[in-house]
């Protein structure tokens, strides 16, 4: 019978959720079993679905909104499911996300394809489909042209519209910062002729009918985000009056919602940023527009917990390092760019209590075999021992689900877990731990002998 761990109060705040489900896991052997596993609040992450459609409920009454998430954030196709349950589709980037997304039942009208480097072949199916796209860019739109005129006379199955680079700044991250004057996205708003060539681009194709931009991401400031959203806001008025008729009908304003990693506030929330679009475009809520939204990591960060065995502990000049088996594999941006991706570790013991004690600055290091593999240096907290355990919050998104091969380490397994009416904890498998022999297959080992001089052709 698995352990029950029960909680503290009828309502437990985010605190004491997590330390009752590390407990459990503890308690009930997922750490046996692996050295690191993943785990994925239910209930959170139906919370922050609810947040959203909430905020844009009240915002924008008289709107259709879709909702959709951004796959790449945490594509695992239970996520997804979960999500679609909760009302909230797909926004999807690659053929792989496409598939993922089909393999959890959500429906086409709920998709939409926003890579920036998509085939004929996937242009060609999503068409199909009647998956909404955005085009990229002018040769982009000339594919589009050529699959349109396959079927003369009639439009396309799908909604079609272009993405748009509002060109409107750099956020704190400038890997992230999709609306620089040279980002790779879309096409550029505020180039020398750029605003006359959308608006005819638009009255040369009436099937053209939405308008696209992703201005927002970790490290941009609300109000730049909304600043992007009101430039794509007046160009749709633009054409619309060029066009002598409501052409743009649909706004998709992307996502992009920045994440709080100091604590456990969910801020900024939707209704912050659904109030800062209100100000800079107060129109874009008034119903004469649909709106598609694309939240990734606001929806899963938060929700998101690692968890891994403390293996040694050691010390070199002076200060304590602790060894654990989490690390680059599973919190990639945080090894390659600490300063801007910084992640709290939690101490707790090998029985999966809150570990106490004097604090001591210590580093927490993972199992890859580079100098650089930290989550935390010179992180002050409870001196770490053999056994211990360390939890990585806030890691639902772009972090464990976007697993790192270095050192062929295996991918992990996610459980997703959810309290129980009697005060346990209920841990439900999302994704299986990969097995080495899948890892040896990944990495051609039915194909041993194929480079030697006399394999068979």
């Amino acid at each position: 019978m698995a352990a029950q761990t029960h909680l503290p109060t009828p309502d437990p705040g985010p605190a004491a959720l997590r330390d009752l489900a590390v407990r459990a896991a503890v308690q009930q052997g997922l750490l046996e079993r692996e050295p690191v596993v993943c785990l994925l609040d239910v209930a959170g992450i139906r919370a922050s679905a609810a947040a959203l459609t909430t905020a844009f409920a009240a915002a924008a009454p008289a709107a259709p909104v879709l909702h959709t998430f951004a796959v790449k954030a945490a594509p695992l196709v239970p996520v997804l499911r979960l999500l679609a349950d909760a009302g909230i589709g797909c926004e999807v980037a690659s053929p792989g996300e496409l598939a993922l997304a089909r393999a959890a039942g959500v429906p086409p009208g709920r998709t939409v394809l926003d890579s920036p480097a998509k085939t004929e072949a996937e242009l060609r199916e999503a068409l199909a489909l009647g998956i909404a796209v955005n085009a990229d860019n002018p040769q982009e739109l000339a594919r589009l042209d050529a699959l349109t005129a396959a079927a003369p006379g009639t439009a396309p199955r799908s909604p079609v519209g272009l993405r748009i680079n509002p060109q409107t700044g750099a956020g704190a991250i400038d890997a992230l910062s999709t609306a620089t004057a040279t980002a790779k996205f879309g096409f550029p708003l505020r180039d020398p002729g750029a605003r006359e060539r959308l608006v005819r681009a638009f009255l040369d194709r009436p099937w053209l009918t939405r308008l696209h931009t992703h201005s927002g991401s970790q490290g941009v400031p609300l109000k730049l985000i909304a600043e992007g959203v009101r430039e794509v806001h007046a160009l749709a008025e633009e054409v619309n009056a060029a066009a002598g008729r409501r052409q743009i009908d649909t706004l998709d304003i992307g996502g992009g919602l920045p994440v709080n990693f100091a604590s456990d506030e969910h801020a900024p929330s939707y209704g912050a940023y659904t109030d800062a679009l209100r100000t800079a475009v107060p129109a874009l809520f008034d119903g004469s527009y649909g709106l598609v939204t694309e939240f990734g990591r606001s929806l899963l960060a938060k929700h998101g917990l690692i968890l891994a065995r403390v293996e040694y502990t050691k010390e070199t000049g002076g200060r304590p390092i602790a060894l654990t088996h989490a690390g680059v594999q599973l919190a990639t941006r945080t090894v390659y760019a600490p300063a801007s991706w910084p992640l709290r570790i939690l101490a707790y013991d090998a029985g999966g209590a809150p570990r106490t004690g004097d604090r001591v600055a210590q580093d927490v290091a993972g199992p890859a075999c580079f100098a650089g593999d930290l989550l935390a240096t010179a992180r002050d907290l409870p001196r770490l021992h053999p056994g211990d355990v360390i939890a990585v919050p806030d890691t639902g998104a772009y972090f464990f689900t976007a697993h790192y091969g270095y050192n062929s380490l295996p991918r992990p397994a996610v459980h997703g877990f959810t309290a129980t009416a009697r005060g346990g904890v209920r841990f439900a498998l999302a994704r299986a731990a990969q097995p080495l022999a899948d890892l040896v297959a990944e990495a051609g080992g039915g194909l041993r002998d194929a480079l030697l001089p006399d394999a068979p052709p």
